[in-house]
């Protein structure tokens, strides 16, 4: 069961940030060129929402089943368990409370460019966050 939901974890991951990479820049590219707000943007931004809240909840189910997660609270000495038992869910939820606050401000915004502005400062913030925690010793093995 840990093997499978660690696999899964690890799909979702590159579908979220290819998503999470897409709308920051969708987002970005319609701030600097003042375009309408569509449907399409829309849709993305709220994909990405949705597809990173599915990582989150797949991510908690792996820290509780995985010997690498909660167990090793105590082992803050190793850089490598603290990054996966502390660091990287804690970092990754403040990630996600960013993009959720993004979604969520530019839905009452009115006018096209406050709505991109917002998805693409919180999305982008996000995003950063969420690359400074990668465990990328794992994912390159």
């Amino acid at each position: 069961m840990y093997e499978t939901i660690q696999s899964v974890h690890s799909i979702l991951a590159y579908a979220a940030l290819g998503l999470l990479v897409l709308a920051s820049i969708n987002a970005i590219f319609g701030l600097t060129s003042k375009k309408l707000f569509t449907d399409k943007d829309l849709r993305l931004s709220l994909f990405t929402l949705i597809i990173c809240h599915i990582q989150l909840l797949v991510g908690l189910i792996l820290y509780f089943v995985s010997p690498l997660g909660s167990a090793q609270l105590g082992n803050m000495k190793d850089a490598a368990m603290r990054l996966t038992s502390l660091e990287h869910p804690l970092i990754n939820i403040i990630a996600l409370v960013l993009i959720t606050i993004g979604w969520s401000k530019h839905k009452k915004e009115e006018s096209n460019n406050g709505k991109f502005k917002k998805i693409a400062v919180f999305y982008t913030l996000g995003l950063v966050l969420i690359l400074s925690r990668l465990p990328w010793a794992n994912w390159f093995n």
